[in-house]
């Protein structure tokens, strides 16, 4: 890959991007939840880790049965977060120290108490009768078809007054809007304008790849490696997910987006690696950063994560920029998938890769899944599917500032458990030189201090006897980066003489080396500038 000049108004390339779930970072009055003032005295906070911008989980109105992903009014803010004068505050206060908002924008689906759903449901002639998806029932009475909600069952629902189905993706009280309908597109180019006129630096758009369904409304068929799997994933979403047409509507977000100038457009995608290139779009851009989860979904060992790489690379378009993700509100926390001996290798890749880095909160302490009592589920995954390990509260759990009992969240009942006293914890972690705290922090610091390690092309090494190597290069600099993903020792080789910058144990001082190997130890990786020749 080919790095080119960086467009001062494509902030996002040098950017470290940090996702909130605001319901669970700070909360400042005692309720339980976070909010949007506990955000802002948490700011210092992000000033101090080095992180560019963050990405803010859904805080518009809303019965919250989904974590705020079922919108009732897309143009305010929940009460329990605050207000719209809040929230400037807090755009104001980012910018003032130099960090950007992302929102997430949703525009799949509504809560079926937001105001458009409530008209479109009351009759066949009403003004907005069309901006959800309707259907007449099938010759027994039934659903018009057979596809599946993701939370199981009938994605259809019987509405008695219209007598006609509604199609929900996910939760019955999340039906679907019609984006073939193209007032229900500029309604959702008015919410954007409404947001980005208050400041917003950009959006992540949230399920961007199930926008459009099947107009024929045909019967999805069978997965053939559906064995195990939950019900809902029992069928090949052909006629649900990915249809050619959603790529239009992307096509249309981006231009309500580009006409802010420095604003970006990061969106959630599907699909196999090979399909990623899809949602950069091609005569038409479509999203800046299609969101991209391989080195949380590979399996942890160098060969497995060489090759998930290298796909990676291999699928972008000419000219797109790469983007990493390690964690997130919907994915299982990564300090638990690959074991907390591994964050720091993981940190170190994450930070040196050529593309935007994306971390969710309590990554950087090497956060792990906290366990939720059956009596304290609030995810409807594990409600409505329960026994495949789907419950998503373990990631959501609120954020442990320090080791009191409530961790420095609240002074009131979380509306979430923590977890144990003595976890991993912000506050123990500043006071630790070597935490993985510093470590994330250190990464960043050396990031925004090398260029090439922001702009650098990326050329891959070959990866041996456990060590995932690569080099970054830069207008004659070179910096290379071993990581030792073995529990053992193992030692790496190279051509030519080098300085140690940066160890992941922060043992090591930066130093001259003087020979042209390196002894890395168990979970160990380097980062080293080479010299000039």
């Amino acid at each position: 890959m080919t790095a080119k000049h960086l467009d001062e108004k494509a902030w996002w390339r040098a950017a470290i991007i940090y996702e909130i779930a605001l319901i669970s970072f700070q909360d400042s009055d005692g309720d339980g939840t976070g909010d949007l003032a506990g955000l802002v005295s948490r700011i210092d906070y992000l000033k101090w880790l080095g992180v560019d911008a963050i990405w803010l989980t859904p805080i518009y109105r809303s019965p919250f049965r989904d974590l705020g992903y079922d919108i009732s009014d897309y143009c305010s803010i929940a009460p329990a977060f605050g207000s719209l004068d809040g929230f400037d505050k807090l755009v104001a206060a980012l910018h003032e120290e130099g960090i950007r908002l992302i929102l997430d924008l949703v525009p799949n689906h509504t809560a079926d108490d937001h105001e458009w759903f409530v008209e479109s449901r009351s009759s066949h002639n009403n003004a907005k009768a069309d901006w959800y998806i309707w259907a007449d029932a099938a010759e027994n009475g039934g659903p018009p078809n057979n596809w599946l909600s993701r939370f199981g069952g009938s994605a259809w629902e019987w509405y008695e007054a219209r007598r006609q189905y509604y199609y929900h993706s996910f939760l019955v009280e999340q039906p679907d809007l019609n984006w073939r309908n193209p007032h229900v597109r500029a309604a959702v180019a008015d919410v954007m304008c409404f947001w980005l006129n208050r400041g917003v630096d950009g959006f992540r758009v949230d399920a961007s790849a199930v926008l459009i369904k099947d107009v024929h409304l045909r019967d999805n068929p069978a997965n053939p490696e559906a064995k195990g799997k939950p019900p809902p994933q029992r069928q090949t979403p052909v006629f649900t997910d990915d249809r050619p047409e959603t790529m239009q509507c992307i096509e249309f977000i981006r231009g309500v987006i580009d006409t802010y100038p420095g604003r970006l457009l990061c969106g959630e995608v599907q699909g196999k690696t090979d399909r990623i290139g899809h949602f950069y779009g091609t005569e038409r851009p479509r999203l800046h950063l299609p969101l991209n989860f391989a080195l949380h979904d590979t399996p942890w060992d160098a060969l497995s994560l060489q090759a998930a790489i290298d796909a990676y690379f291999n699928a972008l378009p000419e000219g797109a920029w790469p983007v990493w993700v390690i964690g997130g509100h919907d994915k299982q926390r990564i300090a638990s998938k690959i074991g907390e001996a591994k964050i720091r290798v993981l940190a170190m890749l994450l930070m040196t890769l050529k593309g935007t880095p994306f971390l969710y909160m309590g990554d950087e302490i090497g956060r792990k899944r906290v366990s939720i009592p059956a009596d304290r589920v609030r995810d409807p995954f594990e409600k409505l599917v329960p026994g495949y390990g789907l419950c998503r509260d373990p990631e959501r759990a609120p954020m442990r500032w320090d080791n009191s009992a409530n961790g420095g969240f609240s002074s009131g009942h979380p509306w979430l458990p923590l977890d144990p006293e003595g976890s991993a914890n912000v506050s123990a972690q500043q006071g630790d030189e070597r935490s993985v705290l510093a470590l994330f922090r250190a990464l960043m610091a050396l990031r925004r201090e090398h260029v090439c390690l922001r702009e650098g092309d990326y050329e891959p090494l070959r990866s041996q006897d456990d060590v995932l190597a690569f080099r970054r290069i830069h207008d004659g600099q070179v910096v290379m980066i071993a990581l030792n993903i073995a529990a053992e020792p193992r030692r790496r080789a190279w051509e030519g003489l080098g300085h140690l910058l940066m160890s992941t144990h922060l043992d090591r001082k930066p130093q001259a080396l003087l020979d042209a190997s390196i002894l890395l130890r168990g979970n160990e990786g380097v980062i080293i500038a080479m010299d000039r020749r």
